[in-house]
């Protein structure tokens, strides 16, 4: 079963299975290490829940829902 990011709660896990999109969207997240295989860990959401804090790779990032949702997961 798969998920999107976006779909995950606080404390959930999962490990990238693709990254979907194009330009210059995908080239930052690919940039940031969301590629596939790696683990990524959703910490928060911001009070009105847009951006998201994960932590992937070591690092902590903040990506708003719409690049959420362009990220697959397996294992969620």
């Amino acid at each position: 079963m798969s998920k999107h990011l976006n779909e995950l709660k606080p404390g959930e896990k999962g490990v990238v299975a693709k990254v979907k999109g194009n330009g210059p969207v995908y080239r930052r997240m690919v940039d940031m290490g969301i590629v596939p295989g790696a683990d990524i860990t959703v910490l928060k959401f911001a009070p009105l829940g847009d951006p998201i804090e994960i932590k992937v790779k070591g690092f902590n990032l903040s990506l708003r829902k719409t690049e959420a949702a362009m990220i697959q997961l397996e294992g969620a």
